[in-house]
């Protein structure tokens, strides 16, 4: 009988410790801390905007962009990750200058 009551006690312990697993990769991290952070994007909206701005998770500017995106008092939408996502780093302020134009192409072969 003690054996059954220890038994069925760490059942119960173990049911109720269901503890979420650690989000694996870039973007299922972002995307549990957007859940987090920003009240006004749900769940789905979070998925999509944290894939949306992938290349700035890779940037290590994840941080950024959900503050930005969790300061913004419009709907979670692409437009508001994509907005957030031109306002940081090199980004900012346009990116890096074009490339200088090709040289002139001289014919010297004249007939």
């Amino acid at each position: 009988m003690k054996g059954f009551v220890l038994g069925g006690g760490l059942l119960l312990v173990l049911a109720a410790c269901q503890a979420e697993s650690a989000p694996r990769g870039l973007e299922a991290t972002c995307a549990k801390s957007c859940e987090v952070r920003a009240s006004q994007c749900s769940p789905h909206q979070c998925r999509l905007g944290c894939n949306l701005v992938m290349d700035r998770l890779a940037e290590s500017q994840g941080d950024t962009v959900l503050a930005c995106v969790s300061r913004a008092t419009k709907a979670c939408d692409q437009f508001t990750w994509s907005r957030c996502a031109t306002l940081i780093g090199v980004h900012a302020d346009g990116g890096p200058p074009p490339p200088p134009p090709p040289p002139d192409v001289v014919d010297t072969d004249s007939d």
